[in-house]
């Protein structure tokens, strides 16, 4: 009986060395005996762990159970050890057809650590410390297992965790295949399983086989399938909330591969991560770190250099004293970035193998870190990995996350954020049930959702994902239902939601090279039913609906504006010169009407200075007045830092306004004047002060202040940029 922690290397090596000493005829390893089907592809040469065991119920792929394993993990050389030897391997616990059948709460395990107990009971405070001088630093054969077992007895015995059905059921099974595996002719079988569990499968604390049927009988079943899938490094780390993980993956990967050399290799990776970060260590440091960290397990009386030494060491001679160095890097050096590996014969859903098919073509790998990908979509390859990101994000999958593209962005650029993580294995069982390739599979999950949608805007929505993801089949199904349910819908507010979308479909369809006719008349009906409806819809808006319409007038017309068609615009310019016109419109979106048309050059300057002080000479109505200014001003200063006569109208009214409207107005305007660039600010804040100087236009401008001699020495050059000749 190996009992065992975990992930744990000085467990793993001593597992190992018992192997080799007891040359067993049989191995039982603690897991769902489901795996038995795939344990013999742990022999391939393309399996590199991190990798998991993978058990989920067939037509419930959610309920699911992971069973990582690591290169330091004592099962998976156990595993390896016995294919390698040619020895039967069958994995013993509690069958996940059984497991996944229970309830949440009748599967969680008890809470007590028994590590933890035995370290407080040897005088330490912490586990890991404890673990590290008696296991990780200490070679052992296999007398070390029946110490751990008798500890574990002792803790049993005491009544720990009594009262845990479900470890209760899961030994009773671990017990039943023990007893086949001997049945079976296996003149000495070696079990490797958590050390808990060891004392209760020894032979003379067996129960009785009846006890075990007993408690087994009547556990609900599913009906489940099993496989291998990559594993990250990350996910075995305790902080990801894995049950049975360590703190530091990538120390312990140091102790399995070279024990003896662990803090020197530790310490001289962290060097050469503080190098690429740009400190300066040398190498005289890192050997000064390796000596410190031996200097400090001596002085603490420790058997060799644990993680707290070497980090100790590593911040006093690497950092120069400061922990905000090896904070930078602590992810890479205690958990890592590692991804494994599984065989191409893999069991794998259909789509799953779609997926890698996709990955191998595109040289579009996963990997285990944050990895940016800036995507030129004029380039076929580059396009083709947009749309495999694209449609994955509709599968649920989001291997990819859309990043801002920075200032060089564009209809032909993309930027991406990629970090894959096994549970999108799981997320890929769940969607093969919509079809066998990714593309068919997101044309399924579109169509469905926009059939089950009634909202126009929502459905819009799916149009542009359905062209993101170059789905024609998709594209055409979607935007069927669209124009139904667009012609179904009553409400004007909504209908808008359903533009932009629209009109983004329409207008870059070029660039994913799927053809869009038929989004064209369902935008056309969609902006002309707008249209028409918008005065209406308008007229009695209310301060809380107000800004959620203002924003979608907003969208509206830049949805216009992409179109570039007069045949659009002018039904839509119409209808805001009616809300423009409209008496008693809410100011937000009566001031943002103005201003849309302003822009688009149907009002001119004079019209709009009209129309700010009508809106201003109701003294009686500043709160409505000041929701006009911020409707009108929203997010741009440049019309009053060019436009003397709108910024000396709002400035009579503002001085106009007096004691408690004051205090009512003013955080609408403070609000509305936030939203300025701070340039923009001050340039006001400057034309304000001349005006209350009597300094008259502040952008013509009188020539008072002016250095004329300065002026004069860039004129030429001016002259010279602008073609028009030498002359002043």
């Amino acid at each position: 009986m190996l009992g065992v922690r975990h992930h744990g290397p000085g467990s793993a090596r001593a597992v190992g060395e018992a192997l080799d000493e007891l040359r067993p005829d049989a191995v039982l390893i603690e897991g769902a005996p489901e795996l038995d089907a795939v344990a013999a592809l742990a022999a391939a040469p393309d399996m590199v762990p991190p990798v998991a065991g993978l058990v989920y119920a067939v037509d419930e792929p959610r309920r699911s159970s992971f069973y990582p394993l690591a290169d330091f993990s004592p099962e998976w050389v156990a595993l390896r050890w016995a294919l390698r030897a040619g020895r039967p391997v069958r994995f013993c616990d509690l069958p996940a057809a059984n497991a996944l059948a229970l309830d949440e709460a009748q599967r969680r395990p008890g809470a007590d650590d028994p590590i933890a107990m035995l370290a407080a009971a040897a005088g330490y405070d912490d586990p890991e410390r404890w673990w590290e001088d008696v296991i990780e630093h200490r070679y052992h054969g296999a007398e070390i297992f029946a110490a751990v077992t008798e500890a574990m007895a002792a803790l049993r015995h005491a009544g720990t965790g009594d009262g845990d059905a479900h470890n209760e059921r899961r030994e009773a099974a671990m017990r039943k295949v023990i007893r086949a595996a001997m049945r079976n002719g296996a003149g000495r079988s070696v079990v490797v399983c958590g050390a808990w569990h060891a004392p209760a499968l020894l032979p003379h604390a067996v129960p009785a086989p009846a006890a075990d049927a007993a408690r087994l009988k009547g556990l609900p079943r599913l009906k489940v399938a099993a496989t291998w899938v990559p594993w990250t490094s990350a996910l075995l780390a305790r902080r990801s909330g894995y049950g049975a993980g360590v703190d530091a993956p990538g120390w312990y990967r140091h102790l399995a591969t070279a024990p003896d050399a662990a803090p020197t290799r530790f310490l001289v990776k962290a060097a050469r991560l503080l190098r690429d970060r740009g400190h300066d260590v040398s190498p005289a440091a890192t050997v000064e770190a390796v000596r410190l960290a031996e200097g400090l397990a001596a002085l603490r009386s420790r058997p060799g250099p644990g993680l707290g030494e070497i980090l100790d060491a590593a911040e006093a001679a690497l950092a120069g004293g400061s922990p905000v160095p090896l904070r930078l890097i602590a992810s890479e050096l205690l958990v890592g970035h590692d991804l494994g590996s599984v065989p191409d014969d893999t069991p794998m859903v259909p789509l799953a193998r779609d997926l890698a098919k996709a990955q191998r073509r595109l040289r579009l790998p996963a990997t285990a870190g944050p990895k940016t990908l800036e995507l030129d979509l004029r380039t076929d390859t580059h396009r083709q990995r947009s749309q495999l990101l694209h449609r994955l994000r509709i599968l649920g999958v989001d291997w990819g996350e859309p990043a801002e593209s920075g200032r060089t962005g564009g209809t032909f650029k993309e930027v991406w954020e990629l970090q894959w993580h096994p549970a999108f294995e799981v997320a890929l069982v769940e969607a093969s049930a919509r079809g066998t390739t990714i593309e068919s599979a997101a044309t399924a999950a579109l169509t469905d959702a926009a059939a089950a949608s009634a909202d126009s805007g929502d459905v819009a929505a799916l149009v542009e994902e359905a062209l993101l993801a170059e789905l024609p089949g998709a594209l055409a199904a979607v935007t069927a239902t669209l124009a139904e349910r667009a012609a179904q819908q009553r409400d004007t507010v909504r209908l808008m939601a359903a533009v932009e979308p629209l009109a983004r479909t329409r207008r870059y369809g070029n660039v994913r090279r799927v053809d869009t006719e038929a989004v064209a008349p369902v935008l056309a009906g969609l902006l002309t039913r707008v249209a028409i409806g918008l005065p209406a819809a308008v007229a009695a808006v209310d301060d809380d609906a107000a800004a959620g319409v203002r924003s979608l007038v907003d969208s509206v017309d830049r949805a216009v504006g992409l179109l570039d068609d007069p045949a659009l615009q002018a039904p839509w310019r119409a209808a805001l010169r009616a809300v423009a016109d409209l008496r008693g419109v809410h100011g937000l979106l009566g001031g943002r009407a103005v201003r849309i048309l302003l822009d688009s050059g149907v009002l001119d300057g004079g019209d709009v200075a009209r129309r700010l002080s009508r809106a201003l000479s109701m003294p009686d109505e500043a709160p409505r007045a000041a929701a006009w200014i911020e409707g009108f001003l929203a997010g741009d200063a440049s019309l009053l830092l060019h436009d003397p006569g709108l910024l000396g109208v709002l400035d009579d009214w503002v001085a106009a306004v007096r004691g408690t409207v004051f205090e009512e107005v003013l955080p609408v305007l403070r609000r509305t004047f936030a939203t300025f660039p701070a340039p923009d600010r001050r340039a006001l804040g400057s034309h304000l002060r001349r005006l209350a100087e009597g300094g008259g236009d502040p952008s013509a401008g009188n020539g008072e202040g002016i250095d004329w001699d300065r002026a004069a020495r860039v004129l030429p050059r001016l002259a010279e940029l602008l073609g028009t000749g030498g002359g002043a």
